[in-house]
């Protein structure tokens, strides 16, 4: 363990100058502050508008800088949305109230207000703010009128809250006026910060990179638990997990390859990008009698990832034996996509959560200290387990060269 330590030492400190086109022998050399990714929200379904309403959404960011700008989508719309207001503040230890004196105003081009197109993000100016590493920041967005069905992310497993009608609630310091809570993530989809990061890592999947299993409002999931880990040197991860997702189609959300670019690829800083879908297609009745079909998608995702310089590893799907959902023949293809992750050479590095969190005496099923009860997603522990596989995977060499 000693020794993968000091592997990732060097190899996260000499990122800039692996990556393809970077500059500079170290972090601390890039001159000019640039955006990195600090937190994500993959946009999951609509949900009905709330008119008149502000809401508080409470984000946890993975790395800090000296302003932020933030990323919201109407992605999933089908009228265009219009947002009254939008502010920003660094969040008290608990509930809606800002620390005093942080909450600011966000601009889109100057303006208070923003019309974001269906179908699209908008971006916004700079906002000068200082945040930290691992803070949690507050992002109220205010809809004085009915743009529409809402793109939102429903299972944010955060609490975030709501304050009834009034345009000047999205600048209400306190918090007083949040009194309703809801547990999706409304309108937002990002929060970049602007500093010396070494870039960002993405972590691409389904609810078991969603967090589901996970214990609420406490930063648990495994990208969260990576973030720990890849802080010291620099690096945000940015959770683009969808719960019910799939690689091959459409489920909950659009498509893994569908959803490539705007959740992951187009994203601020990306140097590496985690893999880790596959199990909704094949749960149940799968989607192919092998795990050609399988291969076939990972190769299209990484060649279009290789494409922007963006390193890719592979997770391999982990065991469901137990689930409602489970069928001897589903295994089998499973086995089959992990034998193409781990042995097909399509990616980067390979991160064996299936090795990682299988039991050694039934490896079809999870160990039973890693399982919340399903027997499909993670507990806290094993959502440490996996982030500890993917940590030793970029640490491999590859995938951040």
């Amino acid at each position: 363990m000693a020794k993968v330590g000091r592997v990732l030492v060097v190899l996260l400190l000499a990122v800039p100058a692996l990556l393809p086109g970077a500059a500079g022998p170290a972090v601390a050399a890039r001159a000019v502050p640039s955006w990195t990714g600090s937190w994500e929200s993959a946009p999951s379904g609509t949900a009905p508008a709330l008119p008149g309403a502000a809401v508080r959404n409470v984000v946890h960011l993975s790395v800090g800088g000296s302003a932020v700008r933030v990323r919201v989508g109407n992605r999933l719309g089908t009228a265009p949305l219009y947002l009254g207001a939008v502010t920003v503040a660094l969040r008290r230890a608990s509930g809606p109230g800002a620390v005093p004196g942080t909450l600011r105003t966000v601009t889109f081009g100057r303006a208070p207000t923003v019309t974001v197109p269906p179908g699209r993000d908008t971006v916004s100016d700079p906002v000068p703010l200082r945040v930290p590493a691992a803070a949690d920041l507050l992002v109220t967005v205010y809809t004085p009128g009915d743009s529409g069905p809402a793109t939102y992310h429903r299972t944010a497993l955060q609490t975030s809250y709501v304050a009834p009608a009034g345009a000047g609630r999205a600048a209400d310091e306190d918090g007083a006026a949040y009194t309703k809570t809801v547990s999706s993530w409304y309108y937002l989809t990002g929060v970049d910060v602007r500093g010396n990061a070494a870039g960002s890592v993405v972590a691409f999947g389904d609810s078991l990179t969603d967090g589901t299993g996970s214990t609420p409002d406490a930063n648990r999931r495994w990208p969260d638990r990576l973030a720990e880990r890849l802080r010291p040197y620099g690096l945000g991860v940015l959770n683009a997990g969808i719960g019910g997702n799939r690689l091959l189609r459409d489920g909950v959300g659009p498509g893994a390859l569908a959803r490539l670019d705007a959740d992951a690829l187009d994203r601020a800083g990306v140097r590496a990008l985690v893999v880790f879908e596959g199990i909704n297609d094949i749960k149940g009745i799968p989607e192919a009698s092998d795990a050609a079909a399988y291969a076939d998608a990972y190769r299209t995702l990484v060649a279009r990832a290789h494409a922007r310089g963006i390193r890719v590893v592979g997770v391999t799907l982990t065991p469901y034996r137990g689930h409602l959902a489970y069928t001897e023949a589903g295994e089998a293809v499973r086995q089959g996509v992990n034998t193409f992750i781990r042995t097909g050479g399509a990616f980067d590095a390979v991160a064996d959560a299936d090795a990682a969190l299988r039991d050694p005496a039934d490896p079809a099923h999870l160990l039973l200290g890693y399982d919340p009860g399903d027997h499909l997603h993670f507990n806290d522990a094993g959502m440490t387990a996996v982030a500890d596989t993917v940590r030793r995977a970029l640490a491999d060499g590859r995938a951040l060269s």
